[in-house]
């Protein structure tokens, strides 16, 4: 696919991309080089969205659709998962032309709207059986956990992935390159993720009749759910049908409590990330015998010796109602300057994905590295961890060392001095903080 610079996509085709509202003869490419990055150029419309969400839920409720540390842990999952991006093509796209080049059977023509709607129906398919695999097999779900891991639900709650979950999902698309082109897949395999964008939102009810066929906000908040009639339940992609069809569907008909059955309680993003898969290695080798070791990866998380493949529903803990959302202890100070720094964080990633083509490797690598330890320093600041002011304070010189010797430059050059003062103002302040904790340690 491309990875051009951001190219100019009028609001409506940039809206009807999110709502699959696309026809083929706007979206048919011979060759998958020609395919747009969707993903990338529906930023500014996931931001009006987000806006949008947060204006009605204020009006209705008088409060945001979620709190800011949720909304930023969930960005930064969403940062995390596209940073590979910047290097290759993703493995789930490499796969599929591995298979289409050496195994396939036919080619059905790319530029046929036969074959458009095929791969509309193909990729929906395929995704209910990964996604529905995702909860059932252990080491899968290792990955699609983090996209459960917010116990709230909101627009941004659909940004929040998995670092490592398109290494096994493609293996749920791989029939369909035994004659469908990778161009009309790459179209495809897009928009059936940027459809599921807006359906996490509770500021939609029911929507009628659609609710028979779509996959709908309604359908999607009771597979978020970890009340005991939600569990394993609408796997759907765009179209709710697949549930239907195998007796996966369940209509939502009361309050639902969001999040993980036991919830992870951080906001710290590799925390998010990868701690099922460090319970799954604990798991695996404290259970004795190749079998049971070989059910830990392979059958549902719930899984234990002695018990079905899915695990007992009532190990899971009921919901009560009275459930509270983990939060931060941070001063509210605190979480608006770690959103500052968040948004200049997006706005310097933004613009390293727009210029990946030009930027050297060393500058590439060196902003990435900026990144990633600022969604980790933001993580830490929020869970007031003991190495959170150490890690701010080096975070700061680490951006003001990459501004000075070039590898990052402000969006407007005029802002330079401001970028240099500010940061320097920071590096003062948490550097004193730093001393202060450190002098606490050693006289204790």
């Amino acid at each position: 696919m491309k990875n051009p610079e951001f190219q100019h996509v009028s609001f409506s085709q940039g809206m009807r991309r999110l709502f699959y509202m696309i026809q083929p003869n706007e979206s048919s490419f011979q060759n998958v080089e020609e395919v747009p990055n969707y993903i990338r150029e529906a930023s500014p419309f996931f931001i009006s969205l987000m806006l949008l969400e947060l204006l009605v839920s204020w009006l209705r409720q008088g409060k945001p659709p979620g709190p800011l540390d949720d909304t930023l842990t969930s960005i930064s999952a969403g940062v995390l998962s596209r940073i590979p991006h910047m290097f290759f093509r993703s493995f789930e796209m490499t796969c599929y032309i591995y298979i289409w080049e050496n195994y396939r059977l036919f080619s059905l023509p790319w530029d046929s709207s036969w074959t458009w709607y095929l791969t509309f129906l193909g990729v929906d398919f395929g995704y209910y059986w990964f996604h529905r695999m995702a909860h059932e097999v252990n080491v899968i779900w290792a990955a699609h956990q983090t996209h459960h891991s917010s116990e709230e639900y909101n627009l941004s709650t659909a940004l929040r992935q998995s670092v490592f979950q398109n290494y096994t999902s493609w293996i749920f698309y791989s029939p369909l390159a035994l004659c469908i082109p990778p161009s009309v897949y790459a179209v495809h395999i897009q928009f059936n993720l940027l459809y599921q964008f807006w359906i996490h939102t509770k500021v939609i009810n029911n929507l009628g009749p659609l609710e028979f066929i779509l996959n709908t906000p309604s359908h999607h908040r009771v597979h978020h759910g970890r009340n005991h009639y939600c569990i394993d339940k609408n796997y759907a992609g765009t179209l709710i049908i697949w549930d239907r069809i195998f007796g996966t569907f369940e209509a939502e008909n009361e309050q639902v409590a969001y999040g993980l059955t036991h919830p992870v309680n951080t906001f710290e993003p590799f925390k998010v990330q990868f701690h099922h898969l460090c319970y799954i290695w604990t798991t695996f080798w404290n259970t004795p015998g190749f079998f049971h070791k070989f059910s830990v990866l392979f059958k549902g998380p719930g899984w234990a010796p002695g018990k079905p493949r899915l695990g007992l529903i009532e190990d899971i803990p009921e919901v009560t109602g009275k459930e509270v959302p983990f939060s931060s202890s941070a001063s509210q100070l605190l979480k608006i300057y770690s959103a500052v720094q968040f948004i200049l964080m997006i706005a310097f990633y933004e613009e390293t994905f727009a210029n990946t083509a030009v930027l050297s490797q060393l500058t590439l690598l060196l902003r990435v590295f900026f990144i990633i330890l600022t969604l980790t320093t933001i993580g830490f600041l929020l869970d007031q961890r003991p190495q959170a002011d150490i890690m701010e304070t080096f975070r700061c010189l680490v951006f003001l060392t990459l501004h000075r010797c070039g590898h990052l430059k402000p969006f407007v050059p005029s802002l330079s001095s401001v970028f240099e003062i500010f940061f320097s103002i920071c590096i003062s302040f948490w550097g004193v903080r730093s001393m202060k904790q450190l002098a606490s340690y050693l006289w204790k």
